[in-house]
């Protein structure tokens, strides 16, 4: 199945990550469309991720595939900037803190950046913040384009028939699974104690003591604790409502009093604002279930799994009478946290129920009880059953209809990008090194016509 356009332009985001001085050849402009360049070195970084999976075959026509995918990109990418299309500061700004971030913890810091990409932190911050403008303004015009594609079940079906019979890509085995959650209820006695805790430290911070460092020290948010409990810039929308509510109303060197949040009790500091965007620090603290809560709800758990395996009720309906979780009433099938079906890989399971063997199970088994940590880092204790389970097969109609669907639908905006570009591209300035004018492009680049 074709590659679709919006995975290339991703790819190209993260060209940001190699080192400029490891390109095997001289840097040189391949192709201009509008005001926008290709350079040769766009072309060999987006190659290189594809050369890992299918080696050197094919070299040339992959590089003019690529190619060309570019090509459609800066067209698009052309037609925002002559329409205007508009991308504020404060949105890159959001997501490319997001990014620098997932960077800094993948290397181990700015200096393990400085050393993995062959940029400093600005350098970095400034190049990948105008490809995420740039991939952010291509995206606004390609669902402009496409946002009334649909699809039709014969035109599915025709789309599947299609595809050449040694081509048809085999599935690997997926679950259907299904779980009760409870999740103990915590004393008062416990969430005074952290409110008491929490407001001494901000007393310690009104004192003149380190806010950064008390944060490092004690805060339960594993991933901004390191920072010193900075959490970067963030829009609104971006955070839990009472955390975003305080953090917002903040003042320059305001330190908030404790605020509740469905992690737990925080206290915020304030840092600095841009336009729509606030960047604060917090320490976390979150009140803990007593080990006699839990252990009841162990209990009460392995009694329910027994009961379900006896026949006395099913196990929907023990969802329903007895998990705190939002899926209760949907008989705890639980869905996929990306794409909202109910199919998940064993690799999918792996990370998301660690210690549970869904692959040895049969559908109906229940687990027995073991303790968790929630989405909002509490304490609870679950059961989960193998719902269904469809072994490794070649991709057809019946089984993977939703999967096939969806490709069908990305072929058709493909399609439909390209319909228009076909047409656009007889009014834009577009040249192509002669390197690549032997390329079987599906469009007239040359304007040979």
């Amino acid at each position: 199945m074709r590659r679709t356009i919006i995975a290339i332009i991703i790819l190209l985001a993260a060209s940001a990550g190699v080192k400029a001085q490891e390109s095997p050849v001289v840097d040189k402009i391949v192709a201009v469309v509008g005001k926008n360049i290709v350079k040769m070195s766009d072309i060999e970084n987006n190659y290189a991720a594809i050369r890992v999976r299918q080696g050197n075959d094919k070299a040339h026509e992959n590089r003019c595939s690529i190619l060309e995918n570019m090509l459609v990109s800066k067209l698009l990418l052309h037609k925002g900037q002559v329409d205007s299309t508009e991308v504020t500061d404060e949105e890159v700004e959001t997501n490319l803190q997001y990014y620098l971030d997932a960077y800094e913890m993948q290397y181990g810091g700015r200096e393990g950046m400085r050393k993995a990409t062959g940029y400093t932190y600005d350098e970095f911050k400034e190049l990948l913040g105008k490809m995420l403008r740039e991939r952010m303004i291509i995206e606004r015009v390609q669902r402009e384009l496409t946002s009334n594609v649909k699809v039709t079940p014969s035109q599915v079906t025709e789309y599947y028939n299609k595809i050449p019979e040694d081509s048809v890509p085999t599935l690997e085995a997926t679950y259907e699974i299904a779980e009760i959650v409870r999740k103990p209820a915590i004393s008062e006695e416990e969430r005074d104690r952290v409110k008491l805790e929490l407001n001494k430290m901000r007393e310690r911070v009104l004192n003149g003591e380190s806010f950064t460092m008390l944060a490092t020290l004690y805060s339960e948010d594993p991933g901004s604790a390191r920072k010193g409990g900075e959490l970067g810039f963030f829009t609104r929308g971006k955070m839990v409502a009472e955390f975003e509510a305080a953090a917002f109303a903040l003042k320059p060197g305001e330190v908030s009093p404790v605020i509740e949040s469905p992690m737990g009790f925080h206290i915020i500091q304030y840092i600095e604002r841009r336009g729509n965007t606030i960047n604060v620090r917090h320490i976390l603290m979150a009140p803990k279930v007593s080990p006699e809560d839990m252990l009841r709800n162990r209990i009460l758990l392995d009694s329910v799994a027994q009961e379900i395996r006896l026949g006395h009720l099913t196990f929907a309906e023990a969802a329903q009478k007895y998990s705190d979780n939002s899926n209760s009433q949907q008989g705890g099938t639980v869905s996929h946290p990306q794409n909202g079906g109910y199919k998940f890989t064993k690799d999918e399971l792996r990370q998301l129920y660690p210690g549970v063997s869904f692959t040895t199970m049969n559908a109906g088994d229940i687990s027995n009880a073991m303790a968790i940590k929630t989405e909002d880092n509490k304490d609870a204790y679950r059961i989960v059953t193998l719902v269904r389970s469809t072994p490794e097969h070649k991709a057809n109609l019946v089984d993977d209809y939703d999967r096939i669907y969806n490709a069908a639908l990305e072929m058709e905006k493909e399609n439909k990008v390209f319909d228009w570009a076909s047409k656009i591209i007889k009014n834009t300035y577009i040249r192509i090194d002669d390197e690549y004018k032997d390329c079987n492009f599906r469009l007239d680049w040359l304007k040979t016509k």
